[in-house]
């Protein structure tokens, strides 16, 4: 069982056929999916899962904090079910895949107080950019 549905399992979510699925394409280290590829995965598990269900069980995960919406460029949102490990992204500029990246120390240590304007800072987002192999050859 996939590390998101064991999580959903021990929320006492309630778990249709239709969440089920959607979980299911969702697991993987590196799964960055549009809501548009989510659903066309499910669809082939559960022909007459709809659209609609899809958005509305993702929105869902991502309100419970079980999965992360992210939004790199002006491309469509993707979803990481990879929200309980802290992690950057590695975004291709040219094709938009995602990869998980997991560097070591602290982004915020590396903000001096002198940038900090004041503000209390909880959390830091630091996206990578560069060209994937597949769309260097």
């Amino acid at each position: 069982m996939s590390d998101l549905l064991e999580r959903l399992r021990g929320r006492g979510w309630r778990m249709t056929a239709q969440r089920r699925v959607v979980a299911e394409v969702l697991d993987g280290d590196h799964t960055h999916l549009t809501a548009d590829e989510v659903h066309a995965r499910a669809v082939v598990k559960l022909p007459e899962i709809s659209r609609a269900t899809v958005y509305n069980t993702l929105g869902e995960l991502v309100s419970l904090g079980e999965i992360i919406e992210v939004s790199t460029d002006r491309r469509a949102k993707r979803y990481d079910p990879n929200a309980h490990r802290p992690h950057q992204h590695l975004v291709c500029s040219r094709c938009g895949a995602i990869r998980d990246v997991h560097p070591t120390g602290n982004p915020l240590a590396t903000l001096p107080d002198s940038e900090r304007f004041g503000f209390t800072i909880s959390d830091v987002e630091v996206t990578y950019r560069g060209v994937c192999p597949s769309c260097a050859s």
